[in-house]
């Protein structure tokens, strides 16, 4: 994992409240949801606030939120392409 990675895996556990997770123990390219991460559709809402208050990248879409949220790798890469300098 980079550091941007790193960084976004920091927000999201806290964020999150994973009280057991460490941004070491995540793999950028496990799945978030279901048998990766675990997260549900809760989840996936605090998600969406969490990157827009983060990084200022807005998930109106639930077809491109779903893309986004594959992974962390994904994850980053979307807030990367989308993010206003």
């Amino acid at each position: 994992m980079d550091e941007r990675e790193t960084q976004l895996a920091r927000h999201l556990i806290a964020g999150l409240h994973l009280e057991d997770v460490k941004p070491e123990d995540l793999s950028a390219e496990a799945p978030l949801f279901g048998a990766g991460l675990g997260l549900d559709s809760i989840d996936a809402l605090e998600l969406a606030v969490i990157v827009e208050r983060h990084y200022g990248v807005r998930i109106t879409d639930m077809e491109v939120g779903k893309q986004a949220f594959t992974s962390l790798r994904a994850l980053d890469r979307f807030i990367a392409a989308n993010r206003k300098a």
